[in-house]
């Protein structure tokens, strides 16, 4: 019986060993449900300019590019070494360097007289709580004095403010212009001191080159007294504003037409309306479009008629006196047309 029983098992074991040629092979196969894979398109990734490489000179870093948008007043120009932290223990670098959403903390230019003479001038401007970044002397030569680096601050503007800006030193460059100032004569009235040829020849080229550098806007080329009328009375009404705006296109000044067009009007509502409150308001309130810092009181108080003497020593020279007229209300309303706040 073991025999047959081994014999048996052998023969099994053979078959299934050798080839199954005629044997059918099942064809079943679980059913699944056949998913295509999506064709994404792939978009054209817009290509990144190659960025103009950092300057390196003795170990210190420069870019002197402008890679961003002009039409916005962005710029990545550096007008001096690029200043890194260093923090301990890491690297700091400059591989996406730089953004292009940037811009200058400089945005206004302010201009001075010192009221004194040129070594007194440096003396306090480089000695004591009070500086500017520049310094045009009155030497007859071809230097101009820098005391402040365009990056830090100067003590020039003190409590200051245009349109809706504030503590001017924080965004400004100041020029401080060796000059007498004013004397008050018999009556009262401030006689101011002019300034030279040579001069103006000097504030003007330097002021067009920091315009120029840092796209600083006509409306923010100012007076000292223009951001803080109520206690600053320079560069005062001798300084040549129009010779600037003529020959060098720098600062403000009014379209004479528009002027005229103004004061034909203004002249009636003088005549008429001169000590209304409303009216008054409304003169304070262009004064303040414009850009001073005045307070709208409805009355010709002490702080708007200061206000109104800084307006004429910038824009009506020939009186300034602090007292609204037809011709100072059309010149501001002239500018306002010009120069619309934004």
């Amino acid at each position: 019986m073991r025999k047959i029983l081994y014999f048996i098992g052998l023969g099994t074991l053979i078959f299934s060993c050798t080839p199954q040629k005629n044997v059918k092979k099942s064809n079943y196969s679980p059913k699944t449900t056949s998913i295509q894979p999506k064709t994404v398109a792939k978009t054209p990734q817009a290509q990144e300019k190659p960025k103009p490489q950092i300057t390196n000179d003795r170990g210190v870093e420069f870019f002197t590019t402008n890679i961003a948008d002009p039409a916005k007043n962005d710029n990545t120009v550096s007008y001096g070494s690029i200043v890194s932290a260093k923090p301990a223990g890491y690297k700091v670098v400059k591989t996406y360097f730089p953004a292009l959403a940037q811009n200058f903390r400089q945005k206004y230019l302010i201009l001075h007289y010192t009221a004194l003479p040129d070594d007194k001038s440096i003396t306090v401007l480089t000695q004591q709580a009070v500086s500017a970044h520049y310094l045009v002397n009155n030497t007859g030569d071809n230097e101009i004095y820098q005391l402040v680096d365009e990056n830090k601050r100067s003590y020039h503007a003190g409590v200051s403010s245009w349109r809706s800006d504030k503590n001017l030193n924080d965004t400004s460059i100041g020029i401080e212009i060796v000059n007498a100032g004013y004397t008050p004569d018999s009556a009262g009235k401030k006689i101011f001191v002019t300034f030279s040829y040579e001069q103006m020849k000097k504030v003007a080229a330097l002021a067009k080159d920091i315009i120029n550098r840092y796209q600083i806007p006509a409306t923010n080329v100012l007076a000292h007294s223009d951001i803080a009328p109520t206690r600053k009375q320079d560069p005062g009404p001798l300084f040549p504003w129009k010779k600037l705006y003529d020959e060098y296109q720098i600062g403000m000044w009014y379209d004479e037409a528009a002027k005229q067009s103004y004061y034909d009007l203004a002249m009636a509502d003088f005549a008429t309306k001169y000590n209304e409150a409303s009216f008054i308001f409304n003169i304070q309130t262009q004064l303040q479009k414009f850009g001073y810092g005045l307070d709208l009181s409805g009355k010709w108080d002490d702080a708007t008629k200061k206000t109104i003497e800084a307006f004429q020593y910038h824009f009506r020279p020939q009186n300034y006196d602090g007292i609204m007229d037809a011709e100072t209300w059309a010149i501001l309303q002239a500018l306002n047309q010009k120069y619309p706040a934004k």
